[in-house]
């Protein structure tokens, strides 16, 4: 039975990368003559990419940038070819929209600033009584379901919110104040928030003003997507996907947020299990093998990768996010997220009896957990695209926190997490198993303004 692995204090990590691997070798019995993927290279990229030398690989820094070329390196290694190019990087333009100034009268009373917010993809703004729909939230309402119904119609809305709201306001608040990114300005739209004071705006709205502008400035991002050929239907997908992006550094610039877990564990699960096939060379179908950016901003990533190629073939999407650490089922053990959206899992599971596991439905339905990873943007396309995890959410420490570094791991649990995904996704790489499609019309869509 492995142990599990003992990493060295992070006080040491910046010792070379082959003192680090030696140290790890001597100290734990990971290592063993039965694993079907060498655990030798899987440290060696957990290493790297939640290095601090990485930064914690923030979207739009020069950190992410040298994550993004040491994975495009590892394809060329494995032997993947690129993606309609010569390039393994698929780089595109995303748009930041930055809010500047927002004024807002009602019934001829000047809101204050501390009331309002907005969220706009449209530079200038100018509303005088009939430009808006009015719409009022009040005590009883849900204003989160409100809010979210209104982003996914689109257009421009002025909601005028009960003072009971004001917690969930201020939250909307400060995150539209750190401005929007949108990868395409095609759905243009506003929604203007304001909390209504103790009696100081009437319910009913009779006239209105509002004037608001924003800056708009162009980014580059940049997903890396590598291919396996298939042998006899090149024309079938079977994509494995992660994302490589984390949140950067604490404000004061002296924290790094090293994404050990979120995601540098599955964008390891991609590497080597790309190298796993490739080393097999008999898959019957394409592999893809796809590292998304900007998954923790938006999702950009997964929504850019989905414009470049047919859904329809795309088999299915195996998404692994945060494998780090053993989940509630026990060391190793991985769940999913939507099996109930296609027989996916029950597919999976089949191969999965000859080795005693099998892969669990999700034990967190009422965190969301299918719309908060990229496999919901292949999803809404009706691809059978669901989230492969071990964290333990209800009980993780280390989520979104500077101590979800190396340390945090355990090693052991993840490499054979990849084992296990390798053998359940066999049939489909040899096209014994396709599995049901997900209908798009039960898959919520994504909102049009923020």
């Amino acid at each position: 039975m492995m142990k599990k692995l003992k990493f060295i204090p992070k006080k040491k990590q910046h010792s070379t990368l082959k003192t680090v691997l030696v140290s790890l070798l001597i100290t734990s019995s990971f290592y063993t003559t039965a694993e079907i993927i060498p655990s030798e290279q899987v440290i060696k990229d957990i290493t790297y990419l939640a290095s601090d030398d990485l930064k914690g690989r923030a979207s739009f820094s020069p950190e992410i940038d040298k994550a993004a070329n040491y994975i495009a390196k590892r394809f060329a290694e494995i032997g993947l070819q690129p993606l309609h190019s010569e390039s393994f990087l698929q780089t595109f333009t995303v748009s930041q929209i930055q809010p500047n100034t927002l004024s807002v009268n009602l019934n001829g009373e000047k809101i204050s600033p501390k009331n309002t917010a907005i969220a706009s993809t449209i530079e200038k703004l100018e509303w005088d009584s009939n430009v808006a729909q009015v719409h009022i939230i009040n005590k009883d309402d849900d204003m989160r379901t409100a809010l979210r119904e209104l982003n996914q119609q689109g257009g421009q809305h002025l909601i005028v919110i009960d003072n009971s709201h004001k917690k969930t306001f201020k939250a909307y608040q400060g995150y539209f104040n750190r401005g929007l990114t949108k990868l395409s300005l095609e759905h243009s739209g506003a929604l203007v928030l304001v909390l209504r004071d103790d009696n100081s705006v009437e319910s009913k709205i009779e006239q209105y003003k509002v004037s608001a502008s924003a800056t708009i400035t162009q980014q580059t991002l940049t997903n890396v997507v590598g291919v396996l050929p298939g042998k006899q239907s090149p024309e079938d997908i079977v994509l494995y996907s992660s994302h490589y992006d984390h949140l950067g550094v604490t404000e004061d610039g002296k924290q790094i947020y090293n994404g050990a877990d979120d995601d540098a564990s599955g964008t390891t699960a991609v590497l080597n299990l790309a190298q796993f096939f490739a080393n097999k060379g008999d898959n019957k179908r394409s592999l893809m093998f796809s590292a998304f950016t900007a998954e923790e901003i938006g999702g950009f990533g997964s929504k850019y990768f989905s414009q470049q190629l047919n859904p329809d073939h795309v088999v299915a999407m195996i998404n692994i996010e945060m494998i780090g650490k053993p989940s509630k089922f026990g060391a190793g053990t991985i769940w999913m997220t939507g099996m109930e959206r296609s027989n996916l899992g029950e597919l999976l599971n089949k191969n999965l009896v000859e080795i005693n596991t099998k892969i669990y439905q999700d034990p967190y339905p009422e965190q969301g957990l299918f719309y908060r990873s990229d496999n919901a943007t292949l999803a809404r396309l009706g691809v059978p695209a669901h989230s492969f995890s071990s964290t333990q959410l209800d009980k993780d420490q280390h989520y979104h926190k500077v101590t979800d570094d190396i340390n945090s791991l355990d090693l052991s649990s993840m490499h054979k997490v990849i084992e296990t995904l390798a053998t359940a996704t066999q049939p489909l790489v040899d096209g014994l198993a396709t599995p049901t499609r997900i209908d798009k019309a039960q898959v919520r869509s994504t909102g049009k303004i923020y």
